[in-house]
């Protein structure tokens, strides 16, 4: 895929017009939902993304709650940091969660709140990008239990705590890339890849899945930061769009 904005200065034509790579390079930079501290024209691939998994009691962000936090860290391609924390959700787990990710309640009875696991968790994920395969879910559900957070001080915030900071999403681009797949499935599209996801619907699995999965599609994709969050998020809202009209038929 070309890149979507091209800030050498020039048209397709090879002819150059003043202040064009100004006002490309601008463009860039005003991009919405960027983490602050990261260079906009810099090569997403090349930063430190932390690819986030949670594994719930269901569905809903509001009455249920994070059980297992799963995170995998890349610097320029390299897995930096494989770590996964069991959380109390003080609630019981309902069987059809159960009957996905194998977690007991008898597993989670001496495990820490999320409170607890929170400032561990923010240090994690400090000056790191975030991403999360179907980001929505992870996001949502992140965005409540912080909201649930009393007295824990998590200053500086890391991205990912942000909610104006977009997540880069493999889901959206496995969706554009891979249009005739019939399931965009991790699992799946792991195994598409040819990567190895052993442990399933387990949260340190999934992510560090996901993030292979990402770095896989990176030449399919368009290279800078700004670029890929700014293109993302127009094939998310288009994609949104196409499921609405589906489900209305």
């Amino acid at each position: 895929m070309r890149s979507a904005l091209d800030v050498c200065g020039c048209f397709p034509t090879g002819r150059h017009y003043p202040g064009i790579a100004e006002r490309l390079a601008r463009a860039l930079r005003d991009v919405k939902g960027l983490a602050a501290g990261f260079d906009a024209r810099a090569r997403w691939a090349e930063q430190r993304i932390a690819i986030i998994d949670f594994e719930t009691t269901g569905l809903s962000p509001d009455t249920d709650r994070v059980i297992e936090i799963g995170i995998s860290c890349f610097e320029a391609g390299r897995l930096t940091l494989l770590k996964n924390w069991l959380v109390n959700p003080g609630i019981p787990i309902p069987e059809e969660s159960r009957a996905i990710h194998n977690i007991t309640d008898e597993e989670l009875a001496n495990a820490p709140s999320f409170a607890t696991v929170a400032i561990e968790l923010a240090e994690a994920l400090r000056d790191h990008l975030p991403v999360a395969y179907n980001a929505a879910f992870d996001r949502r559900f992140l965005q409540a239990e912080l909201g649930r957070l009393l007295g824990v001080m998590l200053e500086p915030l890391p991205p990912a705590f942000l909610p104006d900071v977009v997540w880069i999403d493999p889901l959206v681009w496995v969706r554009e890339l891979f249009p005739d797949e019939k399931s965009r499935k991790l699992t799946d599209i792991s195994a598409r890849l040819g990567i190895a996801l052993e442990n399933a619907h387990r949260a340190a699995s999934d992510a560090e899945a996901a993030g292979r999965v990402l770095l896989a599609l990176q030449d399919k994709m368009p290279a800078t930061y700004a670029e890929v969050v700014s293109l993302q998020e127009r094939y998310a809202a288009r994609q949104d769009l196409d499921f609405s009209r589906l489900r209305r038929r």
